[in-house]
């Protein structure tokens, strides 16, 4: 779009999304500004990611946008065109393993992945010991509580799993989020942090801006919610949600951190894994430790906030245990210390949980919200599919009657938008696929 076409855009929201499309849209030469409340770029939810870059989904165009993604985090200063002076986020090629338990179905990730042309290996039980000698792959689940007698049952067989060593995980989501907020701004870019939206304009049926905190209004032909958790109360400042299939809301996540025994740590048979046996993810982290959080089993309570600022500030006594104790059923070598460790997060979940990336009823009003978990590792890419979709609806394609389908830059892969439609056949479902 040449620079007499340019676009005034508004992103609410200064999290991995929201800068990853203030860098596409700059680059694009649409004048751009970034209102988030928080002190500075990736301080709200981003900061407590998990970070971990994998390719396995239930669902083609998902993994194609995390592979797409995946080549720009591993060529990271590539994608930004720019250094950060106070340092630069790394990948970290941990690889990703996925261990098979109910709803996760092995065969249907692995035809996916090998349909990306994504190198995948499938493993036995002797394999995944051989491979990963601090972990144990005999089948203990399914999971539940620790007053549940089964929580310590004796192992009823083995577990197959696969393998993709080129996934791996990002060192430090915050500083990632920095480095593209400070690309962003090298393209011209606005930042303005401490402004809480608290009405979205109208002029006839079209979005003309937002009103802050204290009367100040802030004017632009395009708004996009990328607020995370936050996206469910400015929807409804913007009255949008009456042709929404799918709603979301924020549910607060709780992730320990413990020491990682001595042989499963960074370089010495640890890995990212996803243990849909036992309902866990793990992977290793910095400073020879590990980081778990719980993949939604039915039998762990579900925690939804009215509003992500209700979330707790410290790890449950009661997640301390069961996450820890879960992992050490996992990996025998683990130690477990006396003191909880670990971070609350908060996802923006829908009910499918498949991320709403689209436009509104509500004519230069758009979304890039729900992504329950997945928002992180399909940032770079997320930004850039934002980008061309805004560009396209605002020169007159109908994307509602035609979805867009996107074409990766870097691989080559095909995105169909139909997927994240906000008007998409919804089937709910309870985790992360």
């Amino acid at each position: 779009m040449s620079q007499d076409l340019a676009l005034d855009v508004i992103i609410v929201g200064a999290g991995v999304l929201g800068c990853s499309l203030a860098l596409e849209l700059a680059r694009r030469s649409h004048r751009v500004v970034v209102l988030d409340s928080r002190g500075g770029p990736g301080y709200g939810s981003t900061s407590a990611s998990s970070a971990i870059i994998r390719y396995h989904y239930s669902h083609l165009p998902e993994s194609a946008i995390a592979w797409e993604a995946g080549h720009r985090w591993q060529d990271w200063e590539r994608h930004l065109g720019v250094v950060d002076p106070i340092g630069m986020a790394q990948f970290v090629p941990s690889g990703a393993l996925v261990l098979e338990g109910p709803g996760y179905d092995i065969e249907l990730f692995v035809s996916i992945l090998r349909e990306l042309n994504i190198d995948v290996d499938e493993l036995t039980a002797a394999e995944l010991r051989e491979r990963f000698p601090g972990l144990d792959p005999q089948r203990i689940g399914p999971a539940t509580v620790l007053e549940d007698d089964h929580f310590w049952a004796e192992p009823t067989g083995e577990l197959a799993g696969m393998y993709v060593e080129g996934a791996g995980h990002i060192d430090d989501p915050q500083l990632a989020t920095h480095n593209l907020a400070h690309a962003a701004e090298a393209n011209g870019a606005v930042f303005r942090f401490g402004c809480e939206v608290v009405a979205v304009l109208r002029d006839g049926g079209r979005v003309s801006g937002v009103e802050l905190a204290g009367g100040e209004r802030v004017h632009a032909r395009v708004v996009v919610n990328v607020a995370g958790p936050w996206s469910a109360q400015l929807n409804r400042l913007a009255d949008v949600l009456e042709d929404f299939t799918t709603t979301t809301r924020p549910l607060e996540h709780e992730v320990v951190s413990v020491p990682a025994p001595a042989d499963f740590r960074l370089g010495h048979g640890g890995t990212c894994v996803t243990d849909a046996d036992f309902a866990t993810y793990f992977r290793v982290h910095a400073g020879d430790t590990i980081i778990v959080g719980g993949l939604e089993p039915p039998c762990d309570e579900l925690v939804f906030l009215d509003s992500p600022d209700d979330a707790a500030t410290s790890i449950s006594q009661k997640t301390w245990e069961l996450q820890t104790l879960r992992l050490a059923r996992r990996l025998p070598g683990l130690g477990i210390p006396s003191t909880p460790r670990g971070i609350i997060g908060v996802y923006d979940v829908t009910e499918d949980w498949i991320p709403i990336y689209d436009r509104t009823a509500l004519d230069g009003y758009y979304v890039a919200i729900g992504t329950s978990g997945h928002g992180f590792k399909q940032a770079p890419f997320v930004g850039e599919i934002m980008a061309r979709l805004i560009e396209q609806v605002e020169g007159g394609h109908d994307h509602d009657r035609e979805p867009l389908v996107v074409k990766g830059s870097w691989t080559g892969v095909d995105v169909d938008l139909a997927h994240f439609s906000r008007l998409r056949g919804v089937v709910p479902q309870r985790g992360m696929g």
